[in-house]
């Protein structure tokens, strides 16, 4: 597995996690608990946002990996 794959493959998974925490955070009734998944959502929207930087660079220096 090529490094691009495996960053997409973990783009994939952290979009998903992002996800989670998100709808976990829309149904939870504790406000405490409410905030504290709204935040970490929050911080793995910004890893996301990194590794999506990351992939663009990979895809730019290797344009083999372009579209997979």
């Amino acid at each position: 597995m090529t490094i691009a794959a495996q960053v997409k493959q973990t783009l994939a998974s952290l979009k998903g996690i992002a996800a989670t925490l998100e709808d976990f955070s829309s149904i939870e009734e504790n406000v405490e608990a409410k905030e504290i998944l709204s935040r970490n959502a929050q911080k793995v929207n910004q890893v996301i946002r990194d590794f999506e930087k990351r992939l663009s660079v990979l895809e730019f220096e290797e344009p083999q990996y372009k579209g997979f």
